[in-house]
């Protein structure tokens, strides 16, 4: 009796058990096989982890493993059902066999004379009905309730899968964002190891840079001379001092200098300028400045830039050429990060260890404490000086020199102390020693002199780039970065810091030239050049003619 079964007619369907709607399975002759609300339930659920979009081996090997598990399910649905038909049969035969035995009542007689027109074959019919029903429901009872029996653990198993799945795609994505993070560790750690060591020297290996001419052997002869009293500077030029970073926070910055050219009978300025502005916000400050002295002196004007000071006159004769033309008689650059320093670079490198919290450590400094602009560093760094050079040249009219040196980092420097700036003392009622008079008080007033180890603070830093990079320095500038393409170039031998130039030391030797004689003599030098440059033209024109 069991091979009326017909797997093919198996339908999904709903159904409504106590106003509760769920989803059953029936087979061909309309028997309640499984339970399938669970299934829609869990569906719902674990749509979501189906549109992470990957296909991978595990869900493939879950996949044959529920098919197999199908498989084996209605096998055994067929094994189930054999025994159930069986005992049904034999159940049947037992009540038709019981029921042909049983001894009838009058009743039952009188029934039966009342039904003797009948068919008398009826009651057989009646009982092979009622077997072939309670076969029936028999036989879809047991089919729901092993159906049931194994819907629950393959729901399981599916789920089980599901969440394997699932747990190894989250698995992966943690994996692909750890290699990131470290990727982006080890360029910040390469980044910050690496430094500037292809920014150095760049000016040298630019081949559309013009070269340069060495003229220290004439600068020491001309320093010679002037050591032994032959002072040559012209009075027909105005010499204009251009300081440099951090210049108006000292006090005496250049300030021997230009004491030293007044006693010369020289106009000698220092230029007021913002030195902790940017370098274009300078450059538009000497540019007026620069026709201010020309048209108040009727003098070309001689300029001197230190440090950041030559990089604000250099960006002023190159971005206002055409104003200043006529009015400026050359451009010496003192330990002048023409072509950018590594101190500035290194502190502002984006894409470094801990870059963000160094640039707002010295916006602090710089614009908070200092209240200047953070782009007056900036603007030293190698990728804004190539960015500004490649776009603004230095015009051909004038001469340049460029004078770079080296610091000493011998530990005798660490003693050393640069002179700064004065503090004036207040006025103190002080008794003269031996005197027992009160009245006889002297109200004395002075300055004492504030010194920092600034050569010290030097020294360490031409250490550092020597060690790293390996290039000279004079603590703040390399030497391959401060000479300007085209420009007469001072290399001394003696061993002077980035500040000695500006501020006088404490140990001072007179058998040596000192800082004011140093830019007698480069200025000295700058107006030799450009003297010989215009007989140089006359001469061409001449021939020209």
């Amino acid at each position: 009796m069991g091979d009326y079964y017909n797997n093919d007619e198996t339908s999904e369907t709903y159904t409504t058990v106590g106003n509760v709607p769920n989803s059953c399975i029936l087979d061909g002759c309309g028997y309640q096989l499984a339970n399938t609300a669970p299934c829609h339930a869990l569906r719902n659920i674990l749509c979501p982890l189906d549109n992470v979009g990957l296909c991978s081996s595990v869900n493939d090997i879950f996949s044959h493993i529920l098919a197999l598990s199908s498989h084996m399910t209605q096998r055994f649905l067929f094994f189930i059902e054999n025994l159930v038909l069986r005992d049904v049969n034999r159940h049947s035969e037992d009540l038709v066999a019981f029921s042909g035995c049983q001894p009838r009542s009058p009743m039952d007689c009188t029934d039966k004379s009342a039904f003797e027109d009948g068919p008398s074959s009826s009651s057989p019919e009646i009982h092979e009905n009622r077997s072939m029903v309670v076969e029936e429901e028999l036989l879809g009872n047991a089919r729901f309730e092993v159906a049931k029996m194994l819907t629950v653990p393959l729901l399981c198993l599916k789920l089980a899968s599901k969440f394997a799945v699932a747990c190894w795609r989250l698995s992966l994505s943690y994996i692909r964002c750890t290699q990131l993070q470290l990727s982006s560790i080890m360029s910040r750690v390469q980044r910050t190891l690496h430094g500037s060591s292809d920014d150095i020297g760049w000016l040298q290996c630019n081949p559309d840079m013009a070269p340069v001419e060495d003229g220290t052997s004439r600068f020491l002869e001309v320093l010679e001379a002037i050591r032994n009293g032959e002072h040559r500077l012209p009075n027909s030029f105005l010499y204009l001092l251009i300081p440099g970073l951090f210049s108006n926070h000292g006090p005496l910055y250049f300030v021997g200098t230009k004491r030293f050219f007044s006693k010369m009978g020289l106009t000698c300025h220092i230029a007021k300028i913002h030195s902790e502005a940017s370098v274009e916000h300078n450059a538009w400050e000497l540019k007026q400045y620069i026709e201010e002295l020309y048209w108040g002196s009727g003098k070309r004007v001689m300029l001197l830039g230190h440090s950041k000071g030559g990089v604000d006159a250099a960006a002023a004769l190159s971005m206002f050429w055409d104003d200043l033309k006529g009015k400026v008689a050359g451009l010496a650059l003192v330990q002048s990060p023409y072509g950018g320093t590594p101190v500035a670079s290194d502190i502002l490198r984006e894409g470094q260890i801990a870059d963000k919290e160094t640039r707002r450590i010295m916006e602090l400094i710089i614009c908070k404490l200092i209240k200047g602009d953070i782009r007056a560093l900036e603007d030293l760094t190698y990728e804004k000086r190539k960015e500004f050079i490649l776009k603004n040249k230095l015009p051909d009219e004038i001469p340049f020199i460029s004078f770079h040196s080296e610091a000493s980092i011998a530990p005798g420097v660490l003693a050393t102390m640069t002179h700064i700036a004065h503090a004036e003392l207040p006025w103190l009622p002080l008794l003269k020693f031996g005197s027992e008079n009160l009245d006889e008080l002297e109200l004395p007033g002075g300055q004492v002199p504030v010194a920092i180890p600034l050569s010290a603070a030097m020294a360490v830093c031409a250490l550092h780039l020597q060690l790293r990079y390996g290039e000279k320095s004079d603590g703040v500038v390399t030497c391959r970065d401060a000479e300007v393409p085209g420009s007469v170039v001072i290399r001394p031998d003696r061993k002077l810091d980035h500040a000695w130039m500006v501020y006088s030391s404490r140990k001072k030797n007179p058998s040596e030239p000192n800082a004011s004689e140093m830019c007698e003599a480069i200025l000295t030098l700058l107006v030799e050049i450009g003297v010989e440059r215009n007989n140089r033209e006359k001469g061409d024109c001449v021939d020209q003619s």
